[in-house]
């Protein structure tokens, strides 16, 4: 089975005048079949209302603050920091118990 990874924003921070997103906040997810990875992060922002790319908290789309959060936060890097956790769960390294339990 392959690893599923789904990306969302889970809230936006907004200036109330202009509209313009000053916090993102994400989290990315990773699946295997019963094994499971995530991550949670912020990425911050400097609106500039006047700038010909502005774009207002009203027209945004998830896929547009997806970008902006890639721009920021390498993607390829976490999505395999995520595959690796889901493999090191699949293989331990490391075990707890008492062997007369």
């Amino acid at each position: 089975m392959a690893i599923e990874t789904t990306w969302r924003i889970a809230q936006l921070e907004r200036q109330t005048d202009t509209g313009g997103v000053i916090v993102a906040h994400w989290n990315v997810s990773s699946v295997d079949g019963e094994y499971t990875a995530s991550a949670y992060g912020t990425v911050g922002f400097s609106p500039d209302p006047t700038a010909a790319e502005f774009v207002p908290y009203a027209d945004l789309t998830e896929a547009d603050v997806l970008a902006w959060v890639w721009g920021s936060v390498d993607k390829d890097e976490m999505e395999a920091n995520l595959a690796k956790q889901i493999a090191d769960q699949k293989a331990p390294k490391t075990q707890a118990g008492l062997p007369w339990a």
